[in-house]
């Protein structure tokens, strides 16, 4: 190998976040995010039919303890944007347009998943469910994100 060889800049971003290498390229000039980073968000699964990843509840509370309600909305939009960028392909971009959810169960400590599942990928818009679950599998938010898939 070159001792002169730099690998790209987020190459190291991309795979603490779980991101598998053969989207590397793809995202070699993005990386996954500050926020992303920050939240501690791992991903587990990267299709635009189905995206999973994971988010540790420590460092995500609010003032009572519980998860943030922002964090579930954080995690929500990761995947489902994530997920419709992968959907709109070379040359296209995807921007969130509305984001909504229903809290249903709190959460203080453990391993938050988040899967988003496709409800319509078109050649304008993407919409994903995005449901966050705890460490026993109990559902604790039900989002719903749509994404604007643009020409670059």
């Amino acid at each position: 190998m070159d001792d002169n060889f730099t690998p790209p800049p987020f190459t190291d971003e991309l795979i603490a976040a779980g991101v598998p290498e053969h989207l590397h390229a793809q995202l070699a000039t993005m990386g996954v995010g500050a926020l992303v980073v920050k939240l501690g968000i791992v991903f587990t699964h990267m299709t635009p039919e189905l995206m999973t990843a994971t988010m540790p509840v420590s460092g995500n509370t609010q003032v009572a303890g519980l998860l943030h309600g922002g964090a579930h909305l954080v995690l929500a939009e990761t995947l489902g944007s994530f997920a419709a960028y992968l959907h709109a392909g070379p040359a296209r971009r995807a921007v969130g347009i509305e984001i909504g959810a229903t809290h249903h169960r709190a959460v203080t400590a453990g391993l938050v998943t988040g899967t988003a599942t496709a409800l319509h990928l078109g050649r304008t818009l993407a919409t994903h469910e995005v449901v966050m679950t705890d460490d026993a599998g109990r559902r604790l938010s039900t989002a719903r994100i749509t994404n604007m898939i643009l020409d670059v």
